[in-house]
Parts: C-alpha cells; structure tokens; sequence
C-alpha cells in the first residue's frame, strides 16, 4: 500500500458540496429570497432611483423610434409601459383584498392559542407589505405618466377601471369623505325616513272614517316603525290616513 502523500500543489481531490455550500452558491447567484410564509425584509427602491430609471427608460425608447418609420407606435409602447405599472398595482390591490378576508378570518378564529395568533401576526405583516408594494408602483405609473404626457402631449388613462393614487388617501381625507357621506345619508333620512313602509289609497268620495281609522290602528300595532304612504289628496280616504298619521304621530 502506497501512503506518500502527492507533493504536487495543483492536486485538488474532488470534494462533495455540503448543504452550506449550496446555500451560500444559491445567495451568490440569485440572492436572497424569503420563503412565501415568510415577510420581505429587502427595502423598497429608492424614489429618486426609480425616477432616473423611469426617466431614462421613455428618453430611451423615444431617441431610439423617433424620426424613424416606427415613430407611429411610439405613443402606444409608451402607454403600454405606463400600463405594466398601472396592471402590477391592481394585481397587488387583488392580493390586498384576499389578505383583508384572510386576517378577518384570522380575527374570528382567534381562541387563545399560539399558533392562531402567529397566523394573524403574519396576514398582519404581509398586509403591510402588500400595501407598500401597491403604493411603490402607483408610484412608478404616476410618474411614467407624467413622463407619458410629456413625451406625447396628451394624459396617459387606462383603458379600463380608474387610476386611483391609495397613497394620496390622507386621514384628513377620509375623514372629510366619512364627514360628507354622514351628511348626505343624514339630510336623506329626513326625505326617506326609515321605517316599515305602508301604501294606503283610497278614493275621493269614501268617508267611512271609523273602518279607515280602524284599518290603520291595526297596522301600526303591527308595525311599530310604520311610515304612512298616501297620494295626498285634499279630501276622501287619503286625507282621512294623512289626519288618522297626524293624530298617530305617524310619519305621513
């Protein structure tokens, strides 16, 4: 049996990868990404990095087709671009709604335990997440737009739903919004009032007072909230329920 060792410094035995170095080779090549359960730690782009790559992107695309027999299609790629941001927001928006419905979910179902409370945590979490991402790309359309319409000369719009800024929504904006929604549903109750509604109609020339009184008691001993409807007429059995709603403090 030969046990000399080789002297020659460039012998390299093969060496299995361990379970580290597969991990360390998948960090160098791809970098690091979290598991799906798992919250991003990773920032988002910085604004002004993402407004000079916007900006360098649409002069880029407009030095390279203007003059050229291409120019044509220039406005409908730069509006596709615009687009891309617009579509990757709405998607995000979707997954926004799912994750509301999941920490609902999440809030019924509590019972004390550890891991129902570690599962709210988490819906918690990649909610925050999800509206910084929806709010990173409303940002990245808003300013391609911007760029749109400077290039083009006309508003960039999408062709379908709206283009709404969620990161605009100030507290003192929804505040006023919940302020003026309170207002018009308050100054609608007083022409709508809420209540059971019953219809009553009755002809000009029918003065039976007794069986309309009657009628009437019994269906406001059924219907407490009861709101009188009528045809307002000046005389006959119309204006005998408008004066049985006013004796009854019913609303005519």
């Amino acid at each position: 049996m030969n046990l000399t060792l080789s002297l020659d410094d460039t012998f390299e035995p093969d060496h299995a990868s361990s379970p580290t170095d597969r991990v360390i080779y998948e960090m160098q090549v791809f970098g690091y990404r979290p598991f799906q359960d798992e919250p991003d730690p990773r920032p988002l782009p910085e604004e002004p990095m993402v407004q000079s790559a916007l900006t360098a992107m649409f002069s880029a695309m407009f030095e390279m087709l203007s003059d050229t027999r291409l120019e044509p299609d220039l406005e409908d790629l730069l509006w596709s671009t615009v687009n891309l941001f617009h579509r990757a927001g709405e998607r995000i928006q979707r997954e926004l709604q799912r994750n509301e419905d999941a920490q609902r979910t999440g809030q019924r179902e509590q019972d004390g335990s550890e891991v129902k409370s570690v599962e709210l945590e988490r819906h918690v979490v990649e909610g925050i997440t999800l509206l910084e991402r929806r709010n990173a790309f409303e940002f990245m359309r808003d300013y391609a737009a911007d760029l749109f319409e400077a290039q083009t000369g006309s508003a960039w719009r999408p062709r379908t739903g709206s283009k709404v800024n969620h990161a605009n929504m100030t507290a003192a904006m929804i505040d006023s919004r919940d302020f003026l929604s309170a207002r018009r549903h308050a100054e609608n109750a007083v022409l709508v009032p809420t209540g059971t509604k019953i219809a009553f109609s009755g002809g000009m020339d029918y003065n039976d007072h007794d069986r309309i009184w009657a009628a009437l008691d019994k269906a406001h001993a059924k219907h407490a909230d009861m709101i009188l409807l009528h045809g307002g007429s000046p005389k006959g059995a119309e204006r005998i329920a408008a004066c049985w709603a006013e004796a009854r403090k019913v609303h005519p």
